[in-house]
């Protein structure tokens, strides 16, 4: 399935029924007096969030969505029936944008949650409502109002704990291959990751957290270079990045650290926000080389970073994957306890 992650509807909601003129005509009954029915409300649009879904690709070819209108009313006071709502499935973590004025409706980030986009017209009055004692034969009715119409964006932010990040061919899609059940495709060249890759990393019967892979970030990537670009937004909702750095492919000692810091440099263009959230180094792809050469890049890299804890992994062979999940859960736990508080304390640096 294609991945689509923002899509342009238009929505319109029901046009309420029309009230009725009418009056009440039966033998032997010569004043039966007014008798016209309201008609039915319009019916309205909400969107509902489906955890079954996992892109917006649906939309795009069904771009006018339409509510049912109300029915006009009837004689002997019957009331018309209001037309249906229109609920439209989309993924959680959708928002709602109105393209005119770039208002925000609203966005759903729980699964069953509703939100109403567009509300249905209201219903016409029948004449048998505007009866008095001094209008015993109203002749007057009103008409049902048109329904809200908007022309809508919606975007799509996945909902995950943990999100990587990296140049391609990091080793992202490996290790999110190597930690949960989400087989993300693997290859030997650049920009094999194409949309965002969602896994659960479950380190016991009951306990996990989400991953999130997105394809890789380039110098540039915040103005359009690359395709690392169009998803940084999906790690928005994240509590904590991982940045994972290949320690084997680069030239030079310095050739990897001008890599790791055009991803740091591009993360602070796309998003100030996004940029001060906790940030963990990987270094990853250690079983290529040598212990000597190994550490003397990693402490090379760490200098030029100023960084002073870091992890060391192969996601292929999962070495130090286990000890990195851990500390990745402990600290979850630690910041969802301290949210809980209500201190508003960041997400700690892990040692490693």
């Amino acid at each position: 399935m294609k991945f689509v992650d923002e899509v342009q509807i238009t929505v319109e909601a029901g046009k309420g029924g029309n009230g009725c003129m009418s009056f009440r005509r039966e033998k032997f009954i010569p004043k039966g007096g007014p008798d016209g029915g309201d008609g039915g409300h319009g019916g309205s649009v909400f969107l509902r969030a489906d955890a079954a879904l996992n892109t917006l690709v649906d939309l795009r070819f069904k771009r006018h969505l339409r509510a049912e209108s109300g029915a006009p009313g009837r004689g002997h006071n019957q009331t018309g029936v209001a037309g249906d709502d229109l609920y439209i499935p989309v993924p959680v973590g959708t928002i709602a944008w109105e393209t005119d004025t770039g208002e925000c409706l609203g966005e759903l980030t729980a699964a069953g949650a509703v939100l109403l986009v567009v509300k249905g017209g209201v219903r016409g009055i029948g004449n048998a409502r505007f009866k008095s004692s001094v209008n015993r034969a109203p002749r007057r009715t009103t008409p049902g109002k048109p329904g809200e119409r908007r022309h809508l964006r919606l975007e799509l932010k996945v909902l995950a704990d943990v999100g990587l990040l990296g140049y391609p061919n990091a080793g992202k899609s490996s290790l999110l291959r190597a930690v949960s059940a989400a087989q993300p495709k693997v290859a030997d060249y650049p920009f094999t990751t194409l949309h965002p890759n969602l896994g659960v990393v479950a380190l016991d019967a009951y306990t996990g957290f989400v991953m999130a892979d997105i394809p890789g970030i380039i110098e540039g990537a915040a103005a359009g270079a690359g395709l690392g670009h169009r998803f940084l937004r999906h790690l928005a909702r994240t509590r904590l990045l991982l940045h994972l750095i290949d320690i084997a492919s680069a030239p030079s000692e310095q050739k990897l650290a001008a890599e790791a810091s055009a991803v740091a440099d591009e993360l602070r263009r796309f998003d100030d926000v996004l940029y001060a959230r906790p940030r963990w180094v990987v270094f990853n792809k250690i079983d290529l080389l040598s212990p000597e050469e190994r550490d003397g890049r990693i402490r090379w890299v760490a200098d030029a970073l100023e960084i002073d804890h870091w992890f060391e992994i192969s996601a292929l062979e999962r070495q130090g994957t286990q000890a990195l999940m851990g500390a990745i859960h402990e600290c979850l736990c630690k910041t969802a306890k301290r949210s809980a508080e209500g201190d508003g304390i960041a997400i700690e640096t892990a040692r490693s």
